[in-house]
């Protein structure tokens, strides 16, 4: 398969760049919307050379959110930082996620996942996959900076971690529906704000 792929790769074929592109086009139109020849103005790949780096659209789109997945979380990763308090931690965890989701030059792009996979998880078994997998990581992710602000006494012995990671993660979420939906700054920090007091409410003050 992957020799298969390579057979139309230009040779100045930058993989990394390429996939930045097709992104934005998936970000912007989602991906039923995101036509064939979109996709191949933005990486200015031809069709034939588009097929055989990527292979067809799906896999193209599979590829966008994967790397996107990956980013995020390595965000998350530097943003968790346990040397810091974690309601510095969520912090920072929502203003990585605002930057991101208030980008655009059209209008506020959300996040990829929640705005495009989620539409086509239905259909697309694959999609479904990798949007199930990506939130799951994250909430992961952030279940175990919870365990170490219970272990610590940042949170309450009695608090469940599992819960406030999710319910950390569904706060996320909600920015990235809003800013797509036009929310201003201000509402969505004020949103993310609040998210980090009910969520460290009963951490216990030192």
């Amino acid at each position: 398969m992957k020799d298969e792929k390579k057979r139309g790769r230009p040779r100045a074929f930058d993989a990394k760049a390429a996939l930045a592109k097709a992104r934005d086009v998936f970000w912007d139109r989602g991906f039923a919307a995101a036509s064939l020849d979109n996709l191949s103005a933005a990486t200015k790949l031809n069709r034939p050379s588009l097929y055989g780096a990527f292979g067809d659209k799906e896999d193209l789109y599979l590829d966008t959110l994967e790397g996107y997945r990956q980013d995020g979380m390595d965000a998350l990763a530097e943003a968790l930082d346990p040397s810091l308090q974690l309601r510095d931690n969520l912090a920072r965890v929502y203003a990585g996620a605002l930057a991101v989701y208030l980008h655009g030059e059209i209008a506020a792009r959300g996040c990829l996942l929640i705005g495009t996979a989620t539409v086509e998880a239905v259909e697309h078994e694959r999609v479904r996959e990798v949007l199930g997998r990506s939130l799951s990581d994250f909430d992961g992710a952030i279940e175990k900076r919870m365990r170490l602000a219970v272990e610590s006494g940042e949170l309450a012995e009695g608090a469940d971690p599992q819960m406030l990671a999710m319910l950390a993660s569904a706060v996320m979420h909600s920015l990235a529906v809003r800013a797509r939906a036009g929310d201003s700054r201000e509402t969505l920090e004020e949103i993310a704000s609040s998210g980090v007091e009910l969520i460290c409410g009963s951490a216990r003050q030192s």
